[in-house]
């Protein structure tokens, strides 16, 4: 049952992910003007790390006893999510307020790159607890 529980909270964990990124964000650029749309995005970003950190941080505690390896990579997922919300994000919002547009180009690629990670990570969880 435990293990169970750990595929569904990642399996949410995965999804989410690749929800808010592929889809509420598409959709919200696409819904809206960019003057509108940005700052909607900026608002939501908070929530969305809390949703990864959370259900990391769970899914790590779940999955601490049946498989070390998945804890650490959930644990992990948290842990760069803390940071990318704590530090990444606000140098995003930073260089988009002075209209460094070189600067926000190379801190929000960061940011693709680590929700990619994530993604990756989920996902191999997944995997590794279904087999």
């Amino acid at each position: 049952m435990l293990s169970q529980t750990a595929i569904l909270l990642t399996a949410l964990l995965f999804g989410g992910m690749i929800l808010y990124s592929f889809g509420f964000a598409t959709f919200l650029f696409s819904a809206l003007p960019a003057d509108a749309a940005g700052p909607l995005l900026r608002r939501a970003f908070p929530h969305f790390y809390v949703f990864v950190i959370g259900c990391a941080l769970f899914g790590a505690a779940l999955t601490a006893s049946i498989d070390r390896t998945s804890a650490l990579i959930l644990g992990l997922i948290a842990v760069t999510a803390l940071l990318a919300r704590q530090i990444l994000m606000p140098a995003i919002n930073g260089a988009t307020d002075m209209g460094n547009r070189r600067r926000f180009g190379v801190l929000h690629t960061g940011s693709v790159l680590v929700t990619l990670a994530h993604i990756a990570g989920s996902s191999a969880v997944i995997l590794r607890l279904s087999a």
